[in-house]
């Protein structure tokens, strides 16, 4: 079964300094998390970040890392995931000017076949985190589904996001179906309109998620993890709604 965790950029607004973050990872475990995400931290050396998750009684099951540092610092990337006893990685976004076409998915693909190379050698899966624009249409089929096609040569990972399939029109189990077996992590992240019929992220459980299928078929699957997102919470607190969706999950799934 996978682990279910925190994706820190929900809090991102309090770990900017090693004080924050060894407070918020306190609050995480408190919940009853005992993994995170480690995403949009503030500058602190990472031997500061692997004591305070180890304080904290957690691990770094994964990490967004920077596309940029992926092209160019590679081995420093590495080199901190050691510190960090952490093997997964993957790309939170890449600039959609410069990839969101036939090219554009023609140049990632070769980019990401050597960063997959170098990072597997070294222990590590390298996963691609989509949004909603990866489900725009190129040649009758979204730009996600001509990367999953252009990208079974090599072992590239995906990290589907279940609210960014929804906001693009797709249906999260049906991806979860096809690239499960290539899928360690999964984000978990619901979808509710507000007041005025826009778009929002909800807690797991509070939107409008049908959430017993989707469970189903990642509980189908062998991912690693399973990460709890909330971009945004409108004046909630976001440890609440870490909390309230963590309810939501030990109920659905244990």
């Amino acid at each position: 079964m996978a682990e279910i965790g925190v994706q820190m950029f929900t809090l991102r607004r309090w770990t900017q300094t090693i004080e924050e973050l060894r407070d918020a990872l306190a609050r995480v475990k408190e919940i009853g998390y005992d993994t995170i995400q480690a995403s949009a931290f503030g500058p602190m050396p990472v031997e500061e970040v692997a004591k305070a998750v180890a304080d904290a009684g957690l691990t770094v099951g994964a990490t967004h890392t920077p596309w940029p540092r992926l092209l160019s610092e590679l081995d420093d990337v590495i080199a901190e995931h050691r510190v960090l006893n952490c093997h997964h990685t993957a790309v939170g976004m890449i600039p959609p000017d410069t990839y969101l076409s036939l090219a554009g998915l023609n140049q990632f693909v070769e980019e990401a076949r050597l960063i997959v190379d170098k990072l597997g050698a070294s222990g590590m899966t390298f996963s691609y985190h989509h949004h909603h624009h990866e489900f725009q249409h190129f040649e009758g089929k979204p730009w996600l589904q001509h990367l999953v096609d252009a990208s079974k040569g090599f072992e590239l990972g995906f990290e589907i996001d279940t609210h960014w399939v929804v906001a693009g029109g797709a249906d999260p189990v049906q991806w979860i179906h096809q690239v499960g077996h290539r899928m360690p992590l999964l984000h978990l992240k619901d979808f509710r309109l507000s007041a005025d019929n826009e778009r929002q992220f909800a807690a797991i459980g509070q939107g409008n998620m049908n959430w017993g299928p989707i469970l189903d078929a990642a509980e189908a699957a062998p991912i690693d993890y399973y990460f709890v997102e909330q971009d945004r919470c409108y004046g909630e607190d976001p440890f609440e709604c870490l909390k309230q969706s963590r309810d939501f999950l030990k109920e659905a799934i244990g």
